[in-house]
């Protein structure tokens, strides 16, 4: 099994995390554990010391009990991946960059396509640049309603989009 490990890791192209997956991939298909499957864990750190906890944990993910943990564990890596993108789009916003932004809220969407949060939070970043319209667009292509327009409406209280932004957005849903 090690022997598979080390040639896959050897292999594989892009980030750590992407070779250690590839190298828990080829350690099942050459047989696993005997005793079974149900657990995996991928932690990526810095390897900068003195850095934060928060900073030197670049991928920290664990799957506990699944019948699929390496897949599992690739989706989670995706969805972490996404979430990423995502705070590199409000990062860029900060810098009044919003084609930066945009591409980076593309990345989370393709990494997270069923994920209905990368889209409202990329309405609320055009909305809050006075793009109520286009904000508009995407949220009613997603047709949310519920919670999301509830956390719509809460947003001027936690001082993340104007009182009329929020209004002229809800307006527009409602019509």
């Amino acid at each position: 099994v090690w022997e598979f490990m080390a040639s896959a890791f050897e292999k594989a192209k892009g980030s750590l995390a992407d070779r250690i997956l590839a190298a828990l991939e080829a350690a099942e298909e050459a047989g696993g554990d005997i005793r079974g499957r149900q657990s995996a864990a991928l932690l990526v750190v810095s390897g900068k010391l003195g850095d934060p906890p928060w900073v030197a944990r670049r991928v920290d993910l664990r799957v506990e009990d699944h019948p699929d943990p390496i897949g599992e564990l690739k989706r989670l890596l995706r969805l972490h991946r996404a979430y990423e993108h995502m705070d590199a789009a409000d990062k860029a916003l900060e810098k009044a960059s919003l084609g930066e932004a945009l591409a980076h809220y593309d990345e989370a969407e393709k990494l997270a396509p069923d994920r209905v949060e990368v889209r409202f939070w990329r309405a609320v970043a055009l909305a809050s640049l006075s793009r109520v319209e286009e904000a508009a667009s995407v949220l009613k292509a997603q047709a949310i309603g519920g919670n999301w327009v509830e956390l719509l409406r809460r947003l001027p209280s936690a001082g993340i989009l104007s009182r009329e932004a929020a209004d002229r957005l809800l307006a527009l849903l409602e019509a």
